[in-house]
């Protein structure tokens, strides 16, 4: 059995050197292909969890049943609000961040069974509290909560966190 540890990386989101501002196509998540997506759409999809960017164990790479997430964040991660810091500019800070792409998603399903881009690849509806269904962001962060989702207030900064700490740090709140 190998065990690999994801390095310290976060998951992001594809980076554009400029802002565009598209339109919300209706019910796009259920019309189009997440290729077919435009970059306020993709972005749409993150319910904002922050769970991919916690440091994980894996075992035979992408097999969701083989992975094990840790409570340790990448640094970048304000483990107080489960944002990142630097999302615009998070790779000049951490290069090898793993960029979420529709090319990409068969390869990550590590990603929490929450996850809408793991969700609709695998040709499943959204969650019941993602934002795009509720349209309150209120309601969304509490029933997140309610339903165990998210790592604010409940990660660690990497910085500081020696490797050999990292078995005694497995969660089981966030299930792939």
């Amino acid at each position: 059995m190998t065990i690999n540890l994801l390095s310290k990386n976060a998951v992001s989101l594809p980076a554009h050197s400029e802002p565009k501002t598209e339109i919300l196509r209706p019910q796009f998540w259920s019309t189009y292909r997440l290729d077919e997506l435009n970059h306020s759409e993709w972005e749409a999809l993150c319910d904002g969890c922050g769970s991919c960017c916690l440091i994980k164990f894996m075992d035979n790479g992408d097999d969701e049943e083989e992975v094990e997430y840790t409570d340790v964040a990448c640094k970048l991660m304000d483990c107080a609000t489960g944002y990142c810091q630097h999302y615009a500019t998070r790779q000049h800070y951490v290069p090898d961040c793993i960029q979420l792409t529709p090319d990409k998603v068969p390869t990550m399903m590590w990603l929490p069974e929450h996850c809408a881009y793991k969700r609709l690849y695998k040709g499943q509806a959204l969650p019941e509290w993602h934002l795009l269904l509720t349209h309150d962001a209120v309601a969304t962060q509490q029933q997140m909560r309610a339903a165990n989702v998210g790592v604010a207030g409940r990660c660690v900064s990497e910085t500081g966190i020696l490797d050999e700490e990292m078995e005694d740090r497995v969660v089981t709140w966030v299930t792939p």
